[in-house]
């Protein structure tokens, strides 16, 4: 370890609470926080029902609407990582109550609590269906959706908070990550791939789409937790600098399955009309945002999160795919016949599994 690195490590925050904890990113945390020796605490209105931790995190579970919750979770804690949120197959008016009234009830009893820092995790969707890339921290937020406009109206609770109370509170706005424990739609690839199937992609696929591995965005979360206020009480993209197209990223697991089987093209248009349609019934897992910005173009720049954080990502697209597909592999039968709505568990397929036989 390097003198520098001993110093940061010196400065690190000694104790935090991360508010969902029990999901994807949430697991991913908690077991990176515990490998440094730090005291841990959950928020999550799931139980946390993984072995490795158990007993070595103190849980709460709760509602992070509730100030009680809140409060019990926070306590002694230097550090929040609020990184609770609804996703988009939620009801739309649960959405908004968790992802803005829960934050402002999340900064709220940080600001009463004493908390030093509050990581906010937002997400690139805030951009909506932009026309030009890559894309900055300053370009205007324009949310799709009940999800992207809540994460949209989220971010202002997070910058109200900043202006009234002085907080320190780090925005981190990441592309779509994959790696250990997540499956949600992505699911669906990793099934396709297993089974010996082709997989289709809207348009083309030559479109370059940037992911990124949690492990990285975990990696960003503690650069904000240790580095001075200065530097990082501002809002910061991150992804993967190495990146590809659904073509080339897909294929890869595809090619990891050894199944021989390829990419396919489908009509953007026709596909999209159809997607609208099967969402309006409640018979598809994806939402506006995923089928409308999967065939163009999506990526941002990192070079602010590089520049003032000293982030350096470690996965490419292609090896935080494979990696994620691998660890899929590994867990057989488990996830067989319990979809849910979270990134934890596989996403209902609807209608899209009656293709799966065409291809």
């Amino acid at each position: 370890m390097t003198e520098n690195n001993e110093k940061r490590d010196c400065a690190e925050p000694r104790s935090f609470a991360v508010t969902g904890g029990a999901g994807f990113l949430g697991i991913n945390l908690l077991r990176q926080l515990l490998a440094r020796d730090r005291t841990v605490a959950s928020l999550d209105i799931l139980p946390l029902t993984y072995p490795d931790v158990q007993g070595r995190v103190r849980h709460t579970q709760g509602d992070i609407r509730s100030p009680d919750d809140l409060r019990r979770a926070f306590a002694n804690a230097e550090v929040v990582v609020h990184a609770a949120a609804a996703l988009p197959l939620c009801k739309p008016e649960e959405i908004l109550s968790i992802d803005v009234d829960g934050t402002r009830a999340v900064l709220e009893t940080a600001r009463e609590t004493g908390v030093r820092r509050v990581i906010h995790i937002s997400s690139t969707a805030v951009y909506g269906v932009p026309d030009h890339h890559p894309l900055f921290e300053d370009d205007p937020m324009v949310g799709v959706g009940p999800y992207g406009e809540a994460k949209v109206q989220a971010e202002r609770v997070c910058r109200e908070f900043r202006e009234r109370y002085g907080m320190c509170i780090p925005i981190l706005r990441p592309k779509s990550f994959v790696g250990p424990e997540r499956l949600g739609v992505f699911a669906m690839l990793y099934e396709w791939a297993r089974d010996g199937r082709n997989f289709p992609v809207l348009g083309t696929g030559d479109n370059r789409y940037q992911y990124l591995d949690v492990e990285d965005l975990c990696k960003a979360i503690r650069l904000c937790a240790t580095l001075p206020e200065e530097k990082v009480n501002d809002v910061f993209n991150i992804g993967a600098r190495e990146f590809g197209t659904p073509r080339t990223d897909f294929q890869a697991v595809l090619d990891c399955a050894g199944h021989g089987r390829r990419i396919v093209s489908i009509p953007e248009k026709p596909a999209i009309l159809a997607l609208r349609l099967l969402e309006l019934c409640r018979l598809s897992p994806l939402y506006k945002w995923i089928y409308e910005t999967v065939g163009k173009e999506s990526f941002v720049s990192i070079a602010k999160a590089e520049e003032r954080l000293g982030f350096q990502p470690r996965y490419s697209n292609r090896e935080a795919l494979i990696r994620n597909f691998e660890w899929y592999l590994a867990q057989g039968d488990r996830w067989t016949g319990e979809p849910g709505l979270t990134h934890r568990a596989p996403w209902r397929q609807g209608a899209l599994s009656l293709l799966k036989r065409f291809f």
